[in-house]
């Protein structure tokens, strides 16, 4: 049994260095005290945020507040609670830490346990004798400050610690060091034996699922001839609760390892997101005595599928293989990449993962890769990745570091590496979701290449791997292969990075319609976050369009994500704020979608896209992510959405602006998750009127997961009212499956947007169809309520609308909307759900409602455009 001690009553206190070790004075023999009085402590949580609550820090949000609270992580700090014996029953008590960050020593009853060093492996001690002859446990924890270490610039091969490193400072985070305790810690009670070793896997093959376990009993002190007279007994229940599998075996002396194999027939098999459902089986394991007494108790959700992964279409022979293959199927992976949720981590709430989690399911997405620069998320991620079928992609935690990248060969660090890495193959292996381990991000050798598996640390790593959990591959580093960054350099490119910006008109266009790699692990383009963000940290007086170059606190939030230059040339002079942040997401969203749906184009010849980054875990002006700080869902989210959909029509195009009378010439490509019948596409060009010039229709025979040119749509280039032409192409299958996409191009060389922001004569009109209805929603966990609404919207004016979305004004909740920066011609018309779940965000994130001091009964959603203000 498990007593968490989260509910206890903790406190905090600060002090220098050593003297809480010390305690009194050598010179006056008085007690030392501390830099602070004993604080309110939140469990689990970070020093940062209870400072904050007391008044002893500034909301290091707030423009460069964060620079006043960098002396916190070079104190000192002890956490204590008491615990009543009382409450405590069993044959063997443990304390048990799960999340100790970083270095520690543990106290119970003034008396020392230990001293812990890593976030990532727990730190257990057995206090069974002194809960026998205690009344209470007073629990100290005294946490020695932040180690020094690399942040983003630095040399990965001096790395010393297991510590999360974005804290350190990265691209989209501030310096902020997290201390304290950031994940569970309870006591652990048992008869005096425990189910260790726990390891579930299943496979599917012949029409047959098979679920294998594996245990082994971990004695804690009972007479060895107890151990005969135990059993195993093991249980599995389908997910409809009816029971499929029960087997009993006796434990023998000396042979304590258990395990088992069950078979079933037409199972109901786990797919991704996209490509089927995700039924959980229910498995127990149960150890025993003979006279029924459950000594301990191990269970597990898990999902059937066999897993396997082959090499690309005309890959080279030196490749690893990139296909993921699920129940036999290829599965082109669509993908974001994850930061953790917040820069104060143990601040996160279990409805911070359900959202995310919820907008990568509504988003299309099919795998997260949790990179290595940040922590081995807690299990509740997990557990919804496996319930909503998004596959793990899970680093250990390594990372580049710009001067060098060469992973840390120091035995203390190596030591420190596989405590880390067993811990964490240990307790994620049982999830279905998880799908491929890599030894890091962007590791590499002494030339600069991708480090491969001859290096001696990913050679441990690979060991491990190879030995606690064997059914998955395990990819030296992200990205692998001869070179590490995308280049239109052909037949070197396995799995590559980058880019991270916008590369302007027509470069951004001819490097990636051009391009061979086998994979892109990891790439973005930076756009602003929304106004409604921005105001929450930027002082009022600093709300206009600036350079980070120019401006200190700018440059504090997002100091590599400016993209003022970048949109001045694609837009012209920009003075109001609010334009600035539409003209820069646009730019995001357009660069994004060009290089995933090229990448789609050339589906398992390249296995899949993972974005950067579909969170940030501090607010930034500007970045690469998908969803700002405060859960804003940026113009990109949804338009990579759309490129991301089962069904999906995309035209490849090398740049932007043609000149009257040039020939336009665009392929088109319909891309296929599972319909298997012929669709039509229509393509048409139009004028801000919406009068049309051109019309194609095309035809074409889909078949399951492939990616088709259907044809070209040719015409030359008019002199079109305010230099602009769209050409939209939508998709029809024969039983009604949909799909559409919008492409903006100019008939100016300079400046090339700058009339989309003259329109002025498009009206939106907005009505409500229905009144707010609660709904229920499968990925909520805690008591979160969803609400949705739909509306009609609609062009009532005489020039396009473009990019036509909502917001929510009250700001007491989150909101996502099916259909969103979407474009309409005078006269037409579309329906619009809207969905939103009332805000729980966690530490800084708690304050972050408007009407905190009281509950607002529903939302209140605004609709604008790129071109209403």
């Amino acid at each position: 049994m498990e007593i968490t001690l989260k509910e206890y009553d903790w406190k905090l206190k600060g002090f220098y260095p050593w003297v809480p070790i010390l305690s009194n004075s050598l010179e006056t023999g008085l007690s030392l005290k501390g830099v602070t009085n004993w604080l309110p402590a939140t469990m689990p949580g970070g020093v940062h945020y209870d400072l904050y609550r007391a008044g002893v820090i500034n909301h290091p949000h707030n423009n460069v507040n964060s620079l006043t609270s960098e002396w916190v992580e070079n104190r000192w700090w002890l956490y204590e609670t008491q615990i009543p014996c009382s409450e405590i029953q069993g044959e063997t008590v443990e304390l048990v830490c799960k999340g100790l960050d970083y270095r520690a020593r543990i106290f119970i009853n003034d008396e020392l346990l230990g001293i812990h060093e890593g976030m990532f492996h727990p730190a257990v001690f057995n206090v069974t004798e002194m809960v026998k002859v205690a009344e209470s446990l007073k629990v100290h924890i005294l946490f020695e400050h932040a180690p020094d270490e690399m942040g983003q610039i630095g040399k990965t091969s001096m790395t010393h610690t297991q510590k999360s490193r974005f804290n350190y400072k990265w691209d989209f985070s501030a310096r902020l060091v997290n201390i304290g305790i950031w994940d569970d810690i309870f006591i652990r009670t048992s008869k005096g034996l425990r189910i260790d070793n726990l390891y579930m896997t299943s496979d599917f093959q012949q029409a047959k699922g098979v679920i294998r376990v594996s245990a082994s009993v971990k004695n804690l002190g009972l007479d060895e001839a107890i151990l005969p007279t135990m059993r195993w007994i093991s249980r599995i229940t389908d997910p409809e609760g009816q029971l499929v599998s029960t087997e009993e075996q006796n434990v023998v002396s000396g042979q304590l390892k258990y395990n088992f194999e069950i078979y079933i027939d037409e199972p109901l098999l786990w797919y991704p997101n996209g490509h089927g459902r995700q039924p959980l089986y229910f498995v127990e394991l149960l150890l025993i005595d003979q006279h029924g007494v459950v000594y301990d108790e191990q269970t597990q959700m898990m999902g059937i599928r066999s897993l396997d992964y082959v090499t690309n279409l005309d890959s080279p022979k030196d490749a690893l293989p990139y296909t993921f293959v699920i129940n036999g199927k290829k599965i082109y992976i669509k993908g974001v990449n994850i930061t953790p949720l917040d820069l104060l981590y143990g601040n996160v709430t279990n409805e911070q993962y359900e959202w995310f989690v919820y907008l990568m399911k509504k988003a299309n997405i099919n795998l997260v890769r949790v990179w290595g620069g940040g922590i081995i998320e807690k299990p509740l991620f997990y557990e919804l990745c496996d319930r909503h079928g998004i596959m793990i992609w899970q680093e250990f935690i390594q990372s580049s570091s710009g001067v060098d990248s060469v992973p840390s060969k120091s035995v203390e660090f190596l030591e420190l590496l596989e405590k880390s890495a067993v811990s964490a193959l240990k307790e994620r292996r049982n999830h279905v979701s998880l799908t491929v381990w890599s030894g890091g991000n962007e590791l590499t050798d002494e030339k600069g290449n991708p480090a491969s598996y001859k290096d001696d640390n990913i050679a441990l790593l690979k060991h491990l791997v190879e030995h606690y959990d064997p059914s998955r591959l395990f990819l030296p580093t992200s990205a692998s292969g001869p070179v590490e960054f995308v280049t239109l350099t052909k037949g070197v490119s396995h799995d590559v990075h980058g880019n991270w910006k916008y590369l302007g008109n027509p470069d951004h266009y001819e490097l990636y319609g051009n391009v061979d790699h086998l994979f892109h692990s990891e790439f973005g383009v930076d756009g602003m976050s929304s106004l409604k963000s921005i105001k929450k940290f930027l002082s009022e007086d600093i709300l206009t369009p600036r350079s980070m170059s120019d401006d200190l606190i700018w440059r504090h939030h997002g100091e590599w994500w400016d993209t003022l230059e970048r949109d001045q040339k694609m837009f012209g002079d920009i003075y109001i704020i609010n334009t600035f942040i539409k003209t820069s997401q646009w730019i995001q969203a357009e660069g994004l979608r060009y290089i995933v749906e090229a990448n789609r184009r050339r589906q398992f010849r390249n296995s899949g896209s993972i974005i950067w980054q579909l969170n940030e875990p501090f607010p930034n002006v500007s970045s690469t992510s998908l969803v700002d700080y405060y859960g804003e869902i940026k113009m990109s989210y949804y338009w990579i959405r759309k490129a991301f959909a089962p069904v999906h029509v995309s035209m490849n195009y090398q740049k932007l602006d043609y000149k009257i009378g040039e020939s336009f010439n665009g392929e088109i490509y319909v891309h296929s998750d599972s319909m298997n019948e012929e669709v039509q596409v229509k393509a048409v060009v139009l004028d801000i009127y919406g009068e049309i010039y051109v019309e194609h229709i095309l035809t074409e025979q889909m078949g399951m997961e492939q990616t088709n040119a259907v044809g070209r749509i040719n015409f030359s280039v008019s002199d079109y009212p305010k230099n602009l032409f769209f050409i939209r192409v939508d998709v029809t299958s024969a039983s009604g499956v949909q799909g559409e996409n919008m492409y903006i191009f100019s008939t100016k060389r300079q400046q090339i947007y700058s009339s989309a922001l003259q329109l002025q004569e498009g009206d939106l009109e907005v009505l409500p169809l229905t009144e707010w209805e609660v709904v229920q929603d499968p990925l909520t966990v805690g008591n979160n309520q969803t609400v949705e609404r739909t509306y009609l919207v609609q062009n009532i004016g005489k020039e396009v609308l473009l990019h036509i979305h909502a917001e929510e004004k009250t700001n007491d909740f989150w909101m996502e909307s099916d259909w969103n920066y979407e474009t309409l011609f005078p006269t037409e018309r579309r329906q619009m759900r809207v969905r939103c779940r009332r805000k729980q965000g966690g530490g800084f994130l708690a304050e972050d409602r408007a009407n905190s001091d009281k509950e607002v009964q529903q939302p209140l959603v605004h609709f604008t455009s790129l071109n209403q203000f």
